[in-house]
């Protein structure tokens, strides 16, 4: 099944940046091939707006954002502020047709694998059901050792398929910390993952040829 899911440890660690950075390669170095683009759901403005900026305009990359709420807070807490269900029937048949329809499907998920997507299942619970392959996103920061730690403990208990993990520079001096705050060799000491690729601090995330540079550093450790 040509599917990659991206994960993270939590909201706001690089999920947007990597899923942008694949897509942009792809649309530079495999079009006319098809690419399914699929937000698992969203809640407040975001993810989905960026994708159509970047992507729209290109008829080989379809982009789904299946459920989505106003209020920018979990899934299940937006749904009830709202007077709404989650209905994630519409978000698997969402993700049925593209996995059928094109070449490669990418899912990008939402929070960190513990977070809720209804009452019932978290983020970890949907990527076990759905046999779904996923990378790990987590950010060069203070604190990152243990968060990635933690995900990687929660992926293996429920049975998720992590493949690796992708460090995230989320600030402009998070390269030159790396050492200090998530050491590539510690990371996969703690979590027996390997690390398949570091993406740079941008300055500009909507810079598409910057975006497919960034991902052609590791698209071919990516699995598939």
């Amino acid at each position: 099944m040509n599917c990659l899911t991206i994960v993270g440890t939590d909201t706001d660690v690089g999920k947007t940046v990597l899923t942008s950075a694949i897509a942009a390669y792809w649309q530079k170095y495999h079009a006319p091939k098809s690419l399914g683009l699929l937000k698992l759901m969203q809640t407040g403005t975001g993810d989905g707006e960026l994708y159509r900026e970047l992507f729209s305009h290109d008829s080989c990359i379809e982009i789904v954002v299946p459920v989505s709420f106003s209020t920018p807070v979990a899934p299940p807490i937006a749904a009830a502020r709202e007077g709404k269900s989650i209905d994630l029937l519409k978000v698997w048949n969402a993700y049925q047709a593209l996995i059928k329809s094109k070449d490669w499907t990418i899912v990008e998920t939402l929070g960190g694998l513990g977070s809720p997507v209804t009452d019932e299942l978290t983020v970890a619970d949907i990527a076990r059901d759905w046999h779904l392959t996923a990378v790990l996103v987590v950010p060069v920061r203070l604190g990152g050792i243990s968060q990635a730690v933690a995900n990687v403990a929660l992926a293996r208990h429920t049975g998720v398929k992590l493949r690796g993990i992708i460090l995230n520079c989320t600030r402009s001096d998070s390269e030159e910390k790396i050492e200090d705050w998530t050491p590539i060799r510690t990371i996969e000491s703690f979590t027996n993952l390997p690390v398949l690729g570091v993406i740079p601090h941008l300055d500009d995330p909507t810079n598409r040829d910057q975006l497919a540079k960034v991902a052609s550093d590791f698209i071919f450790n990516l699995p598939s």
